[in-house]
């Protein structure tokens, strides 16, 4: 099927009118996106103070300084007023968010519109990815979910530097509408159906990314690094497999490449809470200098819940989250995980 075929968009009817929910980073980056694309978006902002902010500078100075926003972009905290009006959400909250916020939004339409998430994380009560959340508070059919990942910064999209990402679907058509709807000069977009695996990638690994940082604030050295990191991937997968995920999802760009790109670069949130970490500094202390989520922090304490629930071993995400939840000193954790009994890397993969 081609670009042209997909132009009405029959899932999402035949002028796309996105509602992104979301005023963060990645939210913000999402609606300068399409916007760039002429695509007529809406954006929905939780706070009011943020709402009149962007409405009074076109910017989001909070979360995206220096990004103009196009006067066709309508901006608001006023969700009763842009839900009737959209044919597609992008879903763009904090993962422990999304519950409520669906709710909220299936209430004001009159029959469910197909939605698009960017949002990454495991729900902390349920331990739920956020296809379930999505099924059990908006819709429960899967055909009109589909979920976006991969390696890309907030800031380098709405640069236009080179992107490349993943739509996944159980829908074929609605990763193909969704593909058609984001892909741009700068912005490379791939299918696939495989939404558990892409989610669990996209969950993990943020905690995989502050267990780097850790590791480089302690000054490891980089064969630390790229040991935690591949040791990382391997929990990824496991994880991911024993949910019902392909293994293969994890080789691409929702897996190994968001994973590297944001174990690695200085504009990682969750790597940064790592380095202080590392440094001697205490969570409460880091989280303050941050300013904004860093979805490592619950997912950690999500996905060790998870993993102890359904019996599957993930012994770098323990040792985080028994820093970041049990105050476990970095020495004594670093030499445990070191002492771990023999294994084969072929059958522990």
């Amino acid at each position: 099927m081609t670009e042209n075929s997909l132009l009405h968009f029959p899932m999402m009817g035949e002028n796309p009118r996105p509602l992104v929910l979301g005023g963060g980073s990645w939210g913000t980056a999402l609606t300068l996106h399409l916007s760039g694309k002429n695509i007529p978006v809406m954006q929905w902002v939780r706070s009011p103070d943020l709402a009149r902010e962007i409405q009074s500078t076109r910017e989001n100075r909070s979360y995206l300084a220096g990004c103009p926003y196009p006067s066709s972009i309508t901006v608001s905290d006023r969700l009763e007023d842009l839900a009737p009006r959209a044919t597609v959400l992008i879903l763009a909250v904090p993962c422990q968010a999304v519950r409520p916020v669906l709710a909220r939004v299936g209430s004001l339409l009159s029959a469910p519109l197909p939605l698009i998430s960017g949002t990454k994380g495991i729900e902390r009560e349920s331990h739920a990815l956020v296809s379930r959340i999505v099924r059990e508070s908006y819709v429960p059919d899967p055909a009109l979910y589909a979920v976006l990942s991969g390696p890309s910064f907030a800031r380098e999209v709405v640069r236009k530097l080179p992107t490349a990402v993943v739509m996944a679907s159980s829908s074929r058509q609605l990763a193909l509408e969704g593909q058609v709807l984001f892909s741009a000069p700068s912005f490379k977009v791939y299918t696939r159906q495989d939404v558990i695996g892409l989610e669990v990638a996209g969950a993990l690994k943020n905690v995989m990314a502050i267990a780097a940082g850790i590791s480089d604030g302690m000054e490891l050295g980089a064969n630390s690094r790229a040991a935690l990191l591949t040791r990382g991937l391997a929990e990824m997968t496991r994880l991911g497999v024993s949910l019902g995920a392909k293994r293969e999802t994890f080789s691409g760009l929702g897996g190994v490449g968001d994973l590297l790109l944001t174990a690695t670069s200085e504009l990682s949130r969750n790597r940064r809470v790592g380095v202080q970490l590392g440094k001697g500094e205490s969570l409460p202390q880091v989280l303050k200098q941050v300013g904004q989520v860093a979805e490592g922090v619950p997912t950690t304490q999500s996905a060790h819940e998870l993993a102890k629930e359904i019996g599957t071993d993930l012994p770098i995400t323990r040792a985080i989250y028994q820093i970041l939840y049990e105050n476990a000193g970095l020495g004594e954790t670093l030499n445990h995980l070191m002492s771990r009994p023999f294994k084969s890397e072929e059958e522990d993969f």
